[in-house]
């Protein structure tokens, strides 16, 4: 379940899922205290084109200040939905 991802995003979803969404991060409602993998999706499908980017980038940024490491960002055409793809340090 990505588009909307309407689930409420508690770290055992962001655990179950591996993803946690952009807008989680940037308004500091996610919890990746215990997530318990060195790699995790962060999934952007807000705004147009390159607005999803700029969130996607600025989430990564985010997590950067808590020892996560940005190591792709990719767009699927088929979804239209932008990853960022953090690997923990």
């Amino acid at each position: 379940m990505v588009p909307g991802m309407t689930a409420a995003e508690t770290p055992e979803h962001i655990t179950r899922t591996r993803m946690v969404t952009a807008r989680a991060v940037l308004q500091g409602q996610a919890d990746l205290r215990t997530y318990p993998y060195r790699l995790l999706a962060v999934v952007s499908h807000h705004g147009l084109g390159g607005d999803k980017v700029s969130e996607a980038v600025a989430a990564a940024e985010v997590l950067g200040q808590f020892g996560w490491d940005l190591v792709n960002v990719s767009e699927f055409a088929s979804n239209k939905i932008v990853y960022a793809f953090m690997r923990k340090r």
